[in-house]
């Protein structure tokens, strides 16, 4: 039996994971239609006392949050899409260098290796400690407002 080239090996893996971004945004557009038709259909306040819709807007907003973070991950599965019809997909955008599989198998639509990955994680964490500190030494007993006029 013949062992298959690693250009031939690769071409069957971006080939699979061409199919499995596809059957992911397919899957979420699913989701969202169904989210919208069943939000259509409960939309009915009759005979609702103000803790129920209370309640129903308290949902409705954390519907609208899960609804933004599908509609990131559609675009990050299209820009995914299209980075594989440039022949870029599997690059790390930082250091150029390839993608290992296993993390392109774990998140289809990364841009980075694990590696700048890290290294990215890292400096926003750096960046939100500076901002903290920053903020923990604003003037004590100043309000916003002084801080305007200045």
């Amino acid at each position: 039996m013949a062992k298959k080239s690693p250009a031939a090996t690769r071409k069957k893996f971006l080939a699979d994971q061409h199919a499995n971004l596809e059957a992911m945004k397919a899957k979420l557009l699913a989701e969202i239609s169904s989210e919208l038709k069943a939000e259509r259909e409960g939309n009915k306040d009759e005979g609702m006392d103000t803790y129920d819709l209370a309640s129903e807007e308290r949902d409705r907003e954390i519907n609208f949050i899960l609804s933004d973070r599908e509609r990131v991950k559609i675009k990050q599965i299209d820009d995914a899409l299209a980075r594989m019809n440039e022949g870029t997909y599997g690059a790390c955008e930082s250091c150029g260098l390839e993608i290992a599989e296993e993390r392109l198998l774990a998140m289809p639509f990364t841009r980075l290796c694990r590696d700048c990955q890290q290294d990215q994680e890292r400096e926003a964490k750096s960046q939100r400690r500076f901002d903290d500190e920053r903020n923990s030494y604003r003037k004590i007993g100043s309000t916003d407002a002084d801080e305007d006029n200045i």
